[in-house]
C-alpha cells in the first residue's frame, strides 16, 4: 500500500540502469577479449539471472549486490564450456531467448529452463529461424515453451535472411547472436524496428552490422574486443514517474541521466500526443545510445490513439500509458499491441480486470484496451500477477485514487527496479 501526502511530487530522480543493456553488457563481454567493465548495471532479479547463467559457462564475473559495477573477464566468441547443470534464467525471458541464439553455435549440449511463467511465454518464435540456421533446439515438453534442450554438433550454423512476422528485438538478438557463429551472413528484417541495443552495442564491442530500414545483418566470427559500458537510465523505469509527474496536481520531476534511443522514447511521443508538459534536457551521445534529463510538469491530459509503428517503441509502457488515460479527458484507443498477451502476464486481461476493479471505464480489445476517461478511481485489491509492470503502474493508480490500494506480490517490482516503493515514497 502506497502512504503518501495529497500534495504534489517535486524533485528529481535517477531511476536504475536499463535493464535491456544490463543484459547485453554481460552476454557480449562475456563472448569479449579482455575485461569488460560495466557502470550502472541494473542489479535486479532479471540481470542476476544473465549473471548467473553465464558464471555456469565459465564467465567470472564480479558483481557486488551494493554496488552498480559490474566487472567480467571474457574468454572471446568461442571461450564458454560446458555447464555442470541446467542453465535457469528465472523469469527473464531476454536472458532465456538471447542466450539461446549464442548456445546454438556453441559444441556442447545445454538444456535450459525458468520459473513457472518462463515455462508459459513462446519459445516458438526463436526455435524457428534456429532451426532454419541448422541448430538442434527442441522443447522438452513439446509445447514450444521451456524447458529447452540444444544438441550441438560439430556442424556449423548457416546463414539466414529471417523475415521475422513480429517486431520483437528478442527475436531478432537472438538470430544475430547466433550469426555471430555462423557460415555466411545472416540478416533479419522486421515488420517495423524493435529496439537496436543489441546492433549498437556489439558494434561498440567490435562486430560488423549493418541497419537499413527495418533490416540488420551480421557478418559472422567477429574478433569481439572488451570496453567500458555506462549504461543509461531505464526509460521503462523513468515512465511510471514521468506518469506520476503528469497526473499529481502542480507536480514537477526531474529524471535524470535516462535513455531516449529513438526505438524506446515511445512513451515520451504518446504523452506529447496527450498534452503532456515533457522537455528534454542536457542531451548527451553515450556510445552510440542518446540520455536525456527528463523534466516533467503536471498537465492536463486529453486521450489519444496508440497504435502501428509505434507500439513495438513502448510495449512495455502501455500499462502505463493505460493508466495515464484514465486521467485524461475523453477516449484513448490502444491496439496493434497483442505481444501484451505474451509477457509476464497477459497484460491487456490484468490491465482491465484490476482497472475495472478500480472503477475505470475500460474494455479489453483483441489487441489492446479502449479507456474512457475522466472517471475517479477507487482504491481496491490489485492483483498484479507476480508483473513487475503491472505492479509498479497501479502504485502510480494508487496515488489519486480514493481510499487504500493494495497491491499483492508487490514485491515483484525487484525484476526491474528493487528499490521502486522507496523511490516513490521519497517524491510523495
Amino acid at each position: 500500500m502506497i502512504d503518501r501526502k495529497r500534495g504534489p511530487l517535486k524533485g528529481h530522480i535517477t531511476v536504475p540502469g536499463d535493464k535491456s543493456i544490463s543484459h547485453r553488457a554481460v552476454m557480449f563481454g562475456a563472448l569479449a577479449e579482455g575485461t569488460t567493465e560495466v557502470t550502472n548495471f541494473l542489479q535486479g532479479a532479471d540481470c542476476l539471472s544473465t549473471i548467473r547463467c553465464f558464471n555456469q559457462l565459465g564467465i567470472e564475473i564480479d558483481n557486488r549486490a551494493s554496488s552498480d559495477r559490474v566487472i567480467i573477464r571474457g574468454k572471446g566468441l568461442h571461450g564458454l564450456s560446458k555447464p555442470k547443470d541446467i542453465l535457469d534464467v528465472g523469469n527473464s525471458g531476454t536472458t532465456m531467448r538471447l542466450i539461446s541464439g549464442i548456445l546454438s553455435g556453441q559444441d556442447f549440449t545445454v538444456s535450459l529452463t525458468g520459473d513457472e511463467s518462463i515455462q508459459r511465454r513462446p519459445m516458438g518464435r526463436i526455435m524457428t529461424p534456429l532451426q532454419m540456421m541448422g541448430a538442434d533446439i527442441k522443447s522438452v515438453k513439446e509445447n514450444n515453451c521451456a524447458p529447452l534442450f540444444i544438441n550441438n554438433s560439430l556442424d556449423k550454423l548457416k546463414g539466414i535472411h529471417y523475415n521475422s512476422p513480429v517486431a520483437s528485438a528478442q527475436i531478432k538478438s537472438c538470430v544475430l547472436l547466433a550469426g555471430l557463429y555462423a557460415e555466411g551472413n545472416t540478416s533479419v528484417t522486421e515488420p517495423t524496428l524493435s529496439r537496436n541495443h543489441t546492433e549498437l552495442m556489439l558494434t561498440q564491442f567490435g562486430a560488423t552490422i549493418t541497419s537499413v530500414a527495418n533490416t540488420a545483418t551480421i557478418v559472422p566470427n567477429p574478433k569481439l574486443m572488451a570496453r567500458k559500458i555506462e549504461v543509461p537510465g531505464d526509460i521503462s523505469s523513468a515512465a511510471y514517474f514521468i506518469a506520476a509527474g503528469l497526473i499529481v496536481p502542480n507536480s514537477e520531476l526531474i529524471i535524470k541521466n535516462v535513455g531516449i534511443n529513438p526505438t524506446r522514447d515511445g512513451i515520451i511521443q504518446v504523452c506529447r500526443q496527450m498534452g503532456a508538459h515533457i522537455s528534454l534536457e542536457n542531451v548527451l551521445d553515450n556510445g552510440g545510445e542518446p540520455v536525456a534529463d527528463i523534466v516533467v510538469r503536471y498537465s492536463e491530459l486529453l486521450g489519444t490513439e496508440v497504435g502501428g509503428a509505434i507500439i513495438p517503441t513502448l510495449i512495455d509502457e502501455i500499462p502505463i500509458i493505460a493508466i495515464l488515460a484514465c486521467f485524461a479527458k475523453g477516449q484513448t484507443i490502444i491496439k496493434d499491441a497483442a505481444e501484451l498477451k505474451v509477457k509476464e502476464s497477459n497484460r491487456i486481461d490484468v490491465m482491465v480486470e484490476n482497472l475495472t476493479k478500480m472503477g475505470a471505464d475500460i474494455t479489453a480489445t483483441p489487441d489492446g484496451m479502449i479507456i474512457n476517461g475522466g472517471k475517479p478511481l477507487l482504491g481496491a485489491t490489485i492483483e498484479s500477477k507476480s508483473d513487475h509492470r503491472i505492479a509498479m503502474s497501479f502504485a502510480i493508480a494508487s496515488l489519486l485514487a480514493e481510499g487504500d490500494t493494495v497491491i499483492q506480490d508487490a514485491e515483484c517490482v525487484d525484476i526491474s527496479y528493487p528499490n521502486f516503493y522507496n523511490d516513490l515514497k521519497g517524491l510523495c
